[in-house]
Order: C-alpha cells, then structure tokens, then sequence
C-alpha cells in the first residue's frame, strides 16, 4: 500500500456510514484498496471509490476518484466526497 491512501479511504467510510450509505474498505488481489459503497434502500445504486495521489510540483495531493477514472474530491475533505457520492448514489425521493 502507498502512502496514506488506507487511511483516506477509512475516513471516507465513516463519513458515508454517517449519511446512511453501506461502504467498506476493500483490498482487491492486486492488493489495491478502495471504498464499496451501496445504497442500502436501492442496492442497485453502488460505486467503487479509490483514493491516489496526484503529484504536484513539490509534493503529492491526495484525491478520490471515481470508478471510471475521473478525479471527484480533494482527500483531505472526506465530508465534501462523502456528500458527493450520496448525492450520485440517491434513490429518486431520497
């Protein structure tokens, strides 16, 4: 595992738990971790969240990306990603 990138993501976790989204931490075989998370009230809606850095001039920053490879949200702001992910993952009349 590189950096803090475990660590981001287990705080992402908490803050989707607290919105009322199920999401995990998972290691995939090639030993890449990352988020699942799944609207409880339509299992349908889910999504697979990694956390990576992107280096900058001087050092690395920190972002989550969604599944497709598009960046979504500084890491250093789990709550603002969190909200994000709730907002793409809404059942119609949540």
């Amino acid at each position: 595992m590189q950096g803090d990138d475990f660590g981001h993501l287990e705080r992402l976790v908490s803050e989707l738990d607290a919105r009322g989204l199920h999401a995990r931490v998972v290691r995939s075989q090639t030993g890449r971790a990352f988020v699942r998370v799944i609207n409880p009230n339509a299992t349908s809606l889910a999504e697979n969240v990694t956390c990576r850095a992107q280096t900058a001039a001087s050092r690395p920053d920190w972002y989550y990306w969604w599944s497709w490879g598009e960046k979504m949200h500084t890491a250093d702001d789990p709550a603002g990603a969190a909200t994000k992910v709730a907002r793409v993952l809404a059942a119609v009349g949540e």
